[in-house]
């Protein structure tokens, strides 16, 4: 039994920020039917690196516990089958652009008479509403918008995108889920669903800590500082000596002063810089201090040190780190699952773990397109296998 055994989730979008919001809710129990157009399906089917196979392992692990199936949602045969389905479902996703639905007959108004009980989850580039909601968007376009690019990368350098140029897309699918589970919970006590609207450069906006309220009250505009941290240090990316990166972070007085003391055996580096706004003035003195030291040790016996005085550290990880770390192995943040294309195929597990109702991955992704098309068509919604052909025929499905 898990937590959402019963939920219905209608995946109707592309790509990365709508289907992971699906994804999310899947890997806790719901049933995910994913909605892909006849003949081409999910455009990411077709992104990203090919296993050696030609097939694209990125779609085998976001559309992870789906079901798939087609319906062309531009012809109006393909527009009443996801009405039947949206009579018995209780969540719905699209990303596609602000009145693209309403031109189908698909919107808001039209699905809420169908069934009022839904949750329609809506993630665009740029929500659905404000001057630009027409626009198209992807994730790069998102973290540009929020002000994250401007602020990742050296000041003597262009602005990079930070991370991935999909961590907004993943955000914004996050948000999207915590919005539907909070509808859900409204719908609960009411009976009426609604519409969860999230704007893909939206959740990288909220997560830019002190950004907003400083320029507000004082008009301060933050710039690129490289790796450093705009009000800690030393709280940076270090050098080591064997060609590695060691993460350091040094949030308060106490732990600068464990670092000094313990880990670099240099007492004096307190009374120096007693307090963080002493370290503050003299970010680049304090920044050296510790990167001369990280750089005379190796990675580990620099690691070493800095656990042993409590320092909060870590190796800056590569994938293959990642796949060799012992805490991710403990804790489950990669897991294995039979390939479709043979093989096993890794992908990160499940986040958050849940000590009574832990979510799982099932199953990878459907490799067919439209795999489920008999299961749902014909044992959901009641169809002949002859009026499936029939619609497969004509182009619905």
């Amino acid at each position: 039994m898990q937590a959402l055994d019963g939920l219905t989730v209608l995946d109707c979008a592309t790509f990365v920020a709508a289907p992971f919001c699906c994804t999310l809710l899947g890997e806790f129990g719901a049933t995910v039917i994913k909605i892909e157009q006849p003949g081409v399906g999910d455009d990411l089917r077709r992104l990203g690196r090919r296993a050696a196979s030609g097939q694209p392992d990125w779609w085998l692990v976001e559309s992870r516990n789906k079901k798939s199936i087609t319906c062309n949602l531009r012809v109006p045969e393909g527009q009443a089958l996801l009405k039947r389905l949206v009579a018995s479902a209780d969540v719905l996703a699209e990303n596609f652009r602000p009145g693209t639905m309403e031109r189908w007959g698909l919107g808001w108004d039209d699905l809420r008479a169908v069934n009022p009980r839904l949750v329609m989850v809506r993630i665009s580039a740029f929500g659905q509403t404000g001057p630009a909601r027409e626009r198209p968007g992807f994730g790069r376009i998102a973290a540009a918008v929020s002000g994250a690019s401007y602020l990742s990368g050296h000041p003597d350098r262009p602005p990079v995108s930070p991370g991935t140029p999909t961590i907004p897309d993943y955000l914004a699918g996050t948000f999207g889920a915590f919005g539907a589970l909070t509808a859900l919970r409204h719908r609960d006590r009411t009976g009426e669903g609604q519409v969860v609207d999230v704007g893909l450069y939206e959740p990288m906006l909220r997560m830019l800590d002190e950004l907003i309220p400083v320029y507000g009250a004082t008009g301060y505009v933050r710039e690129r500082i490289g790796s450093a941290t705009e009000y800690v240090v030393p709280h940076n990316h270090y050098a080591t000596r064997d060609g590695a990166w060691i993460a350091i972070a040094c949030t308060n007085d106490r732990m600068f002063e464990r670092l000094a003391v313990k880990a670099m055996g240099r007492p004096e580096l307190v009374p120096e810089y007693p307090t963080m706004a002493a370290r503050l003035a003299r970010r680049d003195e304090v920044d050296q201090a510790v990167g001369r030291w990280v750089a005379a040790l190796d990675a580990d016996e620099a690691l070493r040190r800095l656990d042993a005085a409590e320092v909060p550290c870590s190796r800056v990880a590569s994938v293959r780190d990642i796949f060799e770390d012992p805490q991710v192995r403990a804790r489950g943040n990669v897991v294995s699952v039979p390939s479709p294309l043979g093989g096993l195929l890794h992908m990160a597990g499940v986040v958050p773990h849940l000590s009574a109702t832990p979510g799982e991955v099932r199953q990878a992704g459907p490799l067919e397109l439209g795999a489920d098309n008999e299961e749902i068509y014909c044992g959901r919604l009641g169809l002949s296998r002859e009026e499936l052909s029939a619609l497969r025929e004509r182009g619905a499905v």
